[in-house]
């Protein structure tokens, strides 16, 4: 695993950290009494009070004027111990007990209406003013909440205008905006729910082919005598809008159809902010742009051809990355990459990579052409490489020329491909090289590219060869392999969040068919074992082996896993790490019928990281008698 980035992150084996959760809240300005502005008695504002806090923090040379205990159930209690804007006078110096009775008159219509919000709307509230001369404050506020039952929701209405209402095209978005909606009859209230669950409703709105949809109107009746709340909403949905051309703003190096092509924006299609989302996503990957951003024009004149505003900056000529990784397969491990996004003369892009590990030493650069307006792009790319293979060091070298294509799900390739490689070491094998023409497909459907829990992946790779040492002699070689996740029960945090467990299936099998003697380059034949193929195995130390017990690649390779994922609630709270328990098997061999199954067996945590899923698995190799640490950190397919 080589760092693509100079972060110390790839240095970290495990990193805890517990998330805070922050609340914030609303200050309400208290009430002026009438009475006190009649004899002139001074009743102190919000910013004054907010101001003389500030000063007794800062210099904290005197006790606080009183102390409040709030007497009520925990959630209430903590709720209006946070909230009360009484709160906010507690440090003021000179607040003596005429002017801290007054306050409480305004602390107990600021309780109702905080009260309210949780959907108590008829409680009883009791303050009692104490003088406490030998506690930590002269006086003590307790203040008594009874809050009464919660009020409920009796009935929920919900109304469309606009196209939506029309079309008979929207009633499954209707359908599921209503499906979806956050409040049902019999839930408590409260002014939280109510906000989100209008909001809630407005972002499946916008989502898909109404981005100016609004809230026309909405309306809470309670009804304080039957703790009951009547809800009603309507949505205006605005007209519907359809993806027209991309408009591009900001690139000085690049002509305007280069963003279309790489974003691919589907012109003529419904809106939908996903799919603008992910066409952005696309653009920004690119690597041709340092800034992206996509927006549909809402003021079109023609909503069903809005043009798409893209908003770019070219990224610079040059960039030079450096790196630093670890891990289990490979140890520690340097990396340099260079990037020019503009070649003099062909205009081409050039990526080229020097990698240095304990097991892998290698340079290799890779030019591709700009995308054409069938999406195709010329690829060219030389690799020149010393690796440990099984018992032996493999120098080899790799030149490839051909087309490449990607689309929302699906990479395909065809080129043509020149292999040298030289194994070195004692009862080394053969040295080969060969010519063959590739072709590979790869399709990805998974919910996430970055970190999956449902979907599946395919990838095929196949091509004819010929071999162009010793007796030369035509060859196919055959590589696929496959993930796929099966979904399991629910696991549940008490405090109400779930996701799902799973199973996690791999597979990979290749083939090189050939003469006996037809001497295939090792680099095309196949190894295994290590954090991603067969764990409790030693890197690429599963291959066949010679009369000398020595481990060289075969032409045949299976390979097979089974995995289980489980979310961890840990006190209650679901947490970003899984436990796993995995079996993996993989064999290679020349023939066949010579293939024999090594077997791993152990147990793993995942962690959703902020930098990506990082797994760390214990394995025992069955036939080797070991036990190994795997670590990885990222998910590619």
């Amino acid at each position: 695993m080589h760092g693509r980035t100079p972060t110390a992150a790839h240095l970290i084996p495990l990193l805890l950290c517990a998330p805070l959760l922050l609340s914030g809240c609303s200050l309400l300005k208290p009430k002026q009494d009438p009475a006190a502005q009649a004899d002139g008695t001074h009743v102190l504002s919000s910013a004054d009070a907010a101001g003389a806090s500030g000063k007794a923090d800062a210099g904290n040379t005197r006790r606080p004027a009183f102390t409040l205990d709030v007497q009520a159930p925990k959630d209430i209690r903590d709720y209006l111990t946070r909230h009360l804007e009484l709160q906010r006078y507690r440090l003021l110096d000179d607040l003596d007990a005429r002017e801290l009775s007054r306050l409480l008159g305004a602390a107990d219509a600021n309780a109702r209406d905080l009260l309210g919000t949780l959907g108590y709307f008829s409680p009883r509230i009791s303050l009692d003013l104490r003088e406490t001369p030998d506690g930590p404050a002269p006086r003590e506020v307790a203040m008594s909440v009874e809050p009464g039952p919660q009020t409920r929701i009796a009935e929920v209405h919900i109304d469309f205008t606009g196209a939506i209402a029309d079309d008979p095209g929207a009633a499954g978005q209707r359908d599921a905006i209503l499906r979806n909606w956050s409040l049902r009859p019999g839930q408590g209230f409260t002014q939280d729910g109510w906000d989100g669950a209008k909001t809630g409703g407005l972002r499946a709105l916008n989502a898909r082919r109404f981005p100016t949809g609004s809230v026309r109107a909405s309306r809470a009746e309670i009804d304080a005598d039957t703790q009951s709340a009547k809800l009603s909403v309507t949505y205006d949905s605005g007209p519907a809008y359809r993806f027209g051309p991309v408009q591009v703003r900001g690139s000085e190096r690049y002509p305007p159809e280069v963003a279309e092509r790489l974003s691919r924006v589907p012109v003529g299609a419904d809106y939908d902010q996903a799919k603008l989302l992910e066409a952005q996503q696309r653009l920004a990957a690119s690597g041709y742009f340092d800034s992206v951003f996509l927006t549909l024009d809402p003021n079109a004149p023609d909503p069903l051809a809005a043009p798409v505003m893209a908003q770019v900056r070219d990224a610079k000529l040059q960039k030079l990355v450096l790196g630093v990784g670890a891990s289990t397969d490979s140890g520690v491990g340097i990396s340099i990459n260079h990037t020019h996004n503009q070649l003099p003369l062909i205009g081409w892009r050039a990526v080229s990579k020097l990698i240095y590990d304990q097991k892998t030493q290698s340079i290799g650069s890779e030019q591709s052409s700009l995308p054409g307006t069938d999406g195709w792009r010329w690829v060219t790319s030389q690799l020149a490489q010393r690796e440990v293979a099984g018992s032996y060091d493999i120098n080899s070298g790799r030149l490839r020329g051909g087309r490449a294509k990607s689309t929302d799900h699906i990479d395909r390739n065809y080129y043509l491909q020149y292999d040298y490689a030289k194994s070195q070491g004692t009862d080394a094998p053969p040295s080969g090289s060969a010519l063959s023409l590739n072709y590979g497909w790869t399709g990805r459907y998974f919910d996430s590219n970055t970190a999956p829990t449902r979907g599946y992946g395919l990838a095929l790779e196949v091509g004819p060869g010929y071999t162009l040492i010793g007796e030369r002699a035509p060859f196919f070689r055959t590589y696929a392999r496959g993930l796929f996740f099966l979904p399991l029960g629910m696991v549940q945090a008490e405090a109400g969040e779930a996701r799902r467990s799973r199973l996690q299936f791999r597979a990979e099998a290749g083939a090189v068919n050939a003469r006996t003697n037809a001497q295939v380059p090792a680099t095309l034949m196949f190894l295994t074992g290590g954090d991603t193929t067969v764990r409790g195995y030693g890197y690429r130390q599963i291959g066949a082996r010679t009369v000398n017990d020595q481990i060289y690649a075969g032409r045949y390779m299976a390979v097979g896993s089974v995995e289980w994922q489980r979310p961890v609630v840990w006190n209650g709270e679901m947490t970003e790490f899984e436990t796993a328990v995995f079996l993996d098997a993989g064999a290679v061999a020349d023939q066949p019928s010579e293939l024999k199954a090594k077997v791993g067996v152990g147990a793993g945590v995942r962690w959703r990281s902020p930098v990506g899923p990082l797994q760390t698995d214990v394995a025992y190799g069955v036939a080797d008698r070991r036990l190994r640490l795997h670590l990885r950190l990222g998910f590619t397919f």
